[in-house]
């Protein structure tokens, strides 16, 4: 009973409350303590936890600092790295974060930006907006799959550079965009030629693609050292190998009447050589041996053309690979081709007696009429229509027969492979 009045004095009551009140401030700063420790060892281990998501999301793209405000790597899509650099501010708000990447990924990012700086207001982290960033360059690289990307400026500093070690003398034609070039080279016959080169993005990577006038496949050598001196140096050496082809061919040229084709490239390698009126030779020489016999076919009526064929078959033993491929001709032939100086080529040259015209569709006429008092040429395609038209023509086997279209006669049987017909036909339904 006297403890308790003892308690109720006001005295005790003040020491009393003090005391409590000093326990509850105790209470609160040891919880706040406890609470911050809380906290702290949390936001480590959900540091960590981001660090190791964003790993696994970007393996390549690496903090920088302890305090984890700066981020240095590679971003990957569609298995192409980009590289890239994120500055965050120390409270590590996106928001307020700045990016710095490669020419090439600003450039496929040039349309997305807007997409992007919303991206940063709203997302949750750095992992959620690399996720995000990732599927946008996704985009922009599927957008953008088959057009032309401008090169790095160090692209065109070190092609510029290649040129001059060439030499500006050996450029023809270089397109604005240097994407083209276009570099001639002459043999040591004194001959010009051009080869074309194609750059890809991937130059000098990989070499570019060259397109040349040669009858042989040109295949470059390249390594990622290489340079246009290369490709031109390979280009002549390919030039030299195919001298003693064009040697003959050009005499061929420049000596006889050359029907087929009419501007010859230096990849043609057949001829179709006038010997007399209605009577020609088709040759087809071997670009690696062209001092060899070629493939010889002869186009005329039988009469003229079957001696021909006795002699080549008799004299065949005579070829000498050292004279040269008309010299030859003419020994095996026994013939002299008409010359471009004596003869004009329309006295061996007639128009086609269904069409009216000497070339039809590039083709001149290579069908005759046997019958020698006729001896009217006339082009397979016109030919073929009229026997197919004919209610009297008839089909043996692979050949074909009718009258003459133009003589009339009833003893001109015509002969066509059914073969070289078909290509005919397929070219006519085709058109």
């Amino acid at each position: 009973m006297r403890m308790r009045q003892l308690i109720a004095s006001p005295p005790i009551q003040m020491i009393v409350a003090h005391a409590h009140s000093r326990f509850e401030k105790a209470e609160k700063s040891f919880s706040f303590h406890l609470l911050e420790e809380v906290k702290g060892a949390g936001g480590k281990m959900a540091a960590a936890g981001l660090r190791s998501t964003l790993l696994r999301e970007c393996p390549l793209l690496l903090p920088q600092n302890r305090e984890g405000t700066v981020y240095e790597g590679f971003v990957t899509a569609q298995g192409r790295d980009f590289h890239i650099r994120i500055l965050l501010p120390l409270d590590l708000e996106l928001k307020n974060a700045k990016i710095q990447c490669s020419w090439h990924l600003k450039k496929l990012l040039n349309g997305y930006q807007q997409i992007l700086k919303q991206r940063l207001q709203h997302a949750l982290d750095l992992v959620s907006f690399m996720v995000e960033l990732k599927t946008v360059l996704e985009l922009a690289l599927k957008n953008t799959q088959g057009l032309h990307t401008t090169p790095p400026p160090q692209y065109y500093s070190a092609l510029i550079g290649d040129i001059e070690t060439l030499g500006w003398d050996k450029v023809v034609f270089v397109d604005p965009g240097f994407n083209t070039l276009k570099l001639k080279a002459e043999d040591s016959c004194g001959r010009d030629h051009l080869i074309t080169l194609k750059l890809n993005p991937k130059y000098p990577i990989e070499p570019p693609d060259c397109l040349v006038d040669l009858p042989v496949q040109f295949c470059v050598s390249w390594i990622p050292q290489s340079s246009l001196l290369s490709i031109h140096s390979q280009f002549l050496a390919a030039l030299e190998l195919l001298k003693e082809f064009w040697n003959a061919l050009d005499e061929i040229d420049e000596k006889t009447w050359v029907l087929e084709p009419e501007k010859p490239t230096r990849s043609a390698t057949m001829r179709r050589i006038a010997i007399g009126n209605n009577v020609s030779i088709n040759i087809e020489v071997d670009p690696r041996h062209p001092t060899m016999l070629p493939e010889c076919y002869f186009l005329g009526p039988d009469h003229v053309v079957n001696p021909l064929k006795i002699k080549l078959n008799s004299n065949i033993h005579l070829w000498d690979p050292e004279v040269s491929l008309l010299q030859n001709l003419k020994e095996i032939l026994e013939i002299d081709f008409p010359s471009r100086e004596a003869l004009e080529k329309s006295e061996f040259s007639m128009d086609c007696g269904i069409c009216y015209a000497y070339r039809l569709d590039g083709a001149i006429p290579d069908q005759v009429c046997n019958d020698s008092r006729c001896g009217q040429s006339f082009h397979q395609a016109c030919l073929y229509e009229w026997l197919r038209g004919l209610p009297s023509s008839r089909q043996s086997f692979n050949v074909i027969f009718g009258e003459c279209p133009y003589c009339n006669k009833c003893n001109a049987l015509w002969a066509i492979f059914t073969k070289l017909m078909m290509v005919l036909v397929t070219n006519l339904n085709l058109q």
